[in-house]
């Protein structure tokens, strides 16, 4: 008369601990200037030992690195070559890669979206480029056994992309282009990586309703084209950045749309003045970013039906930038030598 009512415990204790396993999130670092920090000389430490940055990353916590691709600029710094050897590097650790496409040759976010020299503008052709390079790119990565993870197709993209044939002025356009690039990596391989959509503002829910429902009202990107929405989420650009407002929208578009979410920027400052951050109870110290990164850890946590699925943080070794685009001293994981602060265990 026991049996069942064991056999139903067991089972019930098995689907907890396989719902916790596939639950893990994906965190990560972005960590795309580190092979052109390296060529240039810097190094890094953990308790004054030298140690290769991707190394301690993973030492500490992270699962995933996530890298952007410029189709042809300049230098060569984050073009296919330097992405394809970076990418090597994070599978002998056993991390993750995540492609983060800007279809362009330099940067690309929401105030800047330039199309690649010498790629057409129409927007049949320019599809097609896109279809092609994107499906170019993706095979070269499962070609060298190094077969990319995650994809984003394109990068900050809330203002369009590939301007002026992919400004909000022309939703079809962006809708095109988007499904294009979409079935450049479906087509490029039999193991599919996860298809991500990238906007800025993650916390603004006016945002993100706006740029969604009129992409997809066009009919021609599908929700069976991506599988992950990925926000980028900054506390020092804009005081109404806050953990509630970020829960309230994303999950008011998980009630909306049904996808997996990520946080695919963030970072917080070490040393900030001038600055008033969105979140003021949070110290301005390494604590304070270890605080920020699990915050958001536990808010992804607890969206519905594991939706939220995980955090990137943005560029946290690149010594000489150390604001990363803010007006904030340093947002860096590490000090101007090199030197791992304790926010490098922010995963642990």
């Amino acid at each position: 008369m026991f049996g069942l009512p064991k056999a139903i415990a067991v089972t019930q204790i098995l689907a907890c601990l396989l719902s916790k396993a596939s639950a893990t999130l994906y965190l990560g670092h972005d960590i795309s200037s580190l092979p052109m920090l390296e060529a240039a000389g810097q190094k890094y430490y953990v308790s004054g030992t030298q140690k290769k940055f991707d190394a301690i990353i993973q030492s500490a916590g992270a699962n995933y690195i996530r890298s952007r691709i410029w189709v042809n600029p300049s230098n060569g710094d984050y073009n296919l070559a330097y992405n394809l050897a970076l990418a090597k590097r994070a599978k002998a650790l056993g991390l993750k890669f995540y492609l983060d496409f800007h279809y362009s040759d330099t940067w690309a976010d929401p105030a800047h979206q330039t199309i690649p020299a010498g790629w057409p503008s129409d927007i049949t052709n320019l599809s097609w480029e896109v279809y092609n390079y994107t499906k170019s790119v993706v095979t070269s990565f499962k070609s060298q056994g190094t077969p990319v993870d995650m994809v984003a197709i394109g990068n900050e993209i809330t203002n369009g992309l590939l301007w002026p044939t992919g400004s909000t002025s022309n939703w079809a356009n962006i809708a095109s282009i988007l499904h294009s690039a979409a079935w450049g990596v479906k087509d490029a391989s039999t193991t599919q990586p996860l298809i991500v959509v990238h906007t800025d503002n993650g916390w603004n829910q006016a945002t993100q309703t706006w740029f969604y429902s009129n992409l997809m009202a066009q009919g021609t990107f599908l929700s069976t084209d991506f599988d992950i929405m990925g926000f980028s989420f900054y506390p020092f650009y804009g005081t109404g950045a806050t953990l509630a407002n970020l829960k309230a929208t994303l999950n008011y578009m998980i009630s909306t749309y049904g996808k997996d979410v990520i946080i695919a920027e963030t970072d917080f400052p070490n040393s900030c003045s001038g600055v008033t951050l969105s979140e003021s109870s949070i110290p301005i110290s390494a604590a304070g970013q270890t605080t920020w990164a699990k915050d958001i850890v536990s808010l992804l946590e607890g969206l519905p039906n594991s939706h939220g699925k995980g955090v990137f943080y943005w560029e946290p070794a690149w010594v000489g930038n150390a604001g990363l685009g803010s007006a904030c001293t340093s947002a860096l994981l590490v000090d101007s030598s090199g030197n791992t602060l304790s926010s490098i265990n922010m995963y642990a």
